[in-house]
């Protein structure tokens, strides 16, 4: 997902800092949204928070310190709303610096933001170094992601003088699901949530396997049908090198380090080169970004334009997957097994400690079975089947996946009893159609954003913003406020 896959991450200096319970010891950053405007000044700061929220046995009281970054810079002290991210599959800042909507909207409406770090990723490791071993990884849990973050707002309310103070939590991707599942979980902590790009139909295995796939090629056929005609031909000249194991012709096509020797090394290349054109879909902003690496404005156009750029399929389908893996141009080879990872979530799991922890979950409760098969969708047949993740999650993990675990205990999607839940999805999003599409209720509301891609509605302003998430911000600007003034209502002695 997040999710999701980090190729090239923003790295952030940062001054030490001291743990404790509450709220000293800070470090500092500006927060930027891609260079255009200055944000609020975040301070980072470190909870103590509980190990395991659901055994009193197995780690006792023990605690491990989590992230979180906060800004107190428009709010109203003691009176106005707060508005907690809760954090996914990554470092925290990286989502901090790429939700500018959330800063905007807490200078309209006097919030105190607290952006917090899902356990697991980013610095927040339970166990340090050894957080991603067996047993150790154990505690990696959606249950107990959400109960951290439940714990965390009941603390910092009390140290902030705030118990009156309405919240609302926002989130994007998985991050968007983790929001969706406060609210249903923890009504009692969460006025209400603004899932932004929540998959959480095809993350329970509802739907359609193919969907995904089918989606990113959508998006390429839409900038012109010759385009996806392109990727397939150069799919189906590199089936054809492959089987005839010219690896001297693919080394030297698509510039590999090495040259390929296996059937798994083939599949690998696959792989690498269909999560190019995932990112690019995911990420198909009006404006060049850094989050999740660097993308030029408009990347499936320009990918398009790369693939149409000549009569030479492989050349052309090596620089599209160069606009990912080689932005910075400073790559001379390519390494198939280093710039990405096959993991047990076929979009892509990134690299580094991060996407171990996201390995893990989509191992247990995160269900992301999708395929390719070269019918619905422009890439070479990739299956990834539940038998697939079963055997793949017992090797790596010694577990045994549980397909249907979110759809018993996050409600599928039986939503009609919830409430004051926004679900955003862009229309240009892979990811979109694994969410809620449409309205269930009079306070579940689906907005549908035209021309917008993985959660461009949490983003900051700009001036290349389609009119569509302009009006979707002041649709979700106006309910949020209708929620914060009805909680304050209900909530008055």
């Amino acid at each position: 997902m997040r999710r999701i896959v980090v190729f090239l991450t923003v790295t952030v200096s940062l001054c030490p800092v001291q743990l404790l319970r509450g709220l000293t010891g800070t470090s500092s950053q500006w927060s930027k949204q891609d260079g255009i405007k200055r944000g609020p000044q975040f301070t980072e700061k470190y909870f103590s928070q509980t190990l395991d929220h659901f055994n009193f046995n197995s780690m006792g009281n023990l605690t491990f310190s989590q992230r979180y970054l906060i800004t107190d810079e428009y709010w109203h002290r003691g009176h106005g709303p707060i508005f907690f991210y809760t954090g996914n599959e990554g470092d925290i800042w990286e989502f901090a610096l790429n939700s500018g909507f959330i800063t905007e909207l807490a200078a309209q409406q006097g919030a105190l933001v607290i952006f917090a770090e899902h356990r697991y990723y980013g610095k927040s490791l339970p166990f340090g170094k050894e957080s991603f071993n067996i047993p150790e990884i154990s505690l990696l849990t959606v249950e107990q992601a959400l109960a951290d973050y439940a714990v965390m707002i009941t603390e910092l309310k009390q140290q902030l003088a705030a118990t009156h103070c309405p919240v609302i939590v926002f989130g994007g991707s998985y991050g968007g699901m983790l929001s969706v599942y406060m609210r249903l979980k923890y009504p009692n902590v969460v006025a209400g949530a603004l899932a932004a790009s929540a998959p959480i139909l095809s993350t329970a295995g509802l739907g359609d396997s193919r969907q995904f796939f089918r989606d990113v090629t959508a998006d390429f056929e839409s900038v012109a049908p010759e385009c996806t005609d392109a990727v397939r031909g150069a799919f189906h000249q590199l089936k054809e090198l492959a089987e005839h194991q010219d690896y001297i012709r693919i080394q030297s096509e698509f510039l590999l380090c090495k040259p390929p020797s296996s059937a798994q090394d083939i599949h690998q290349l696959n792989g690498l080169l269909r999560n190019a054109f995932t990112l690019m879909a995911m990420l198909d902003y009006p404006y060049s970004t850094h989050f999740m690496g660097n993308m030029p404005a408009n990347p499936v156009k320009v990918a398009c334009e790369t693939m149409l750029s000549g009569p030479d399929l492989l050349t052309n389908l090596r620089n599209t997957a160069g606009i990912v893996y080689n932005s910075t141009g400073v790559l001379t080879c390519f390494d198939l097994y280093s710039l990405y990872l096959e993991c047990a979530d076929p979009t892509g799991c990134g690299l580094g400690s991060d996407s171990l922890a996201w390995d893990y979950q989509a191992c247990t409760e995160i269900d992301l079975c999708y395929e390719s098969n070269n019918v619905t969708d422009m890439f070479p047949p990739l299956a990834f089947t539940e038998k697939d993740r079963e055997l793949y999650c017992a090797k790596r993990w010694a577990v045994v996946p549980r397909p249907d675990w979110l759809k018993t205990q996050f409600w599928g999607d039986a939503l009609s009893t919830a409430s004051n839940i926004i679900f955003s999805n862009g229309d240009l999003d892979p990811w979109a159609n694994g969410g809620v599409r449409k309205s269930l209720s009079s306070s579940l509301i689906a907005v549908n954003i035209s021309g917008g891609a993985h959660h461009l509605d949490l983003r900051g302003s700009n001036d290349a913003d389609p009119v569509s998430v302009i009006s979707a911000r002041k649709t979700e600007a106006d309910l949020i406020a209708q929620w914060v003034k009805m909680e304050r209502t209900r909530s008055m002695p």
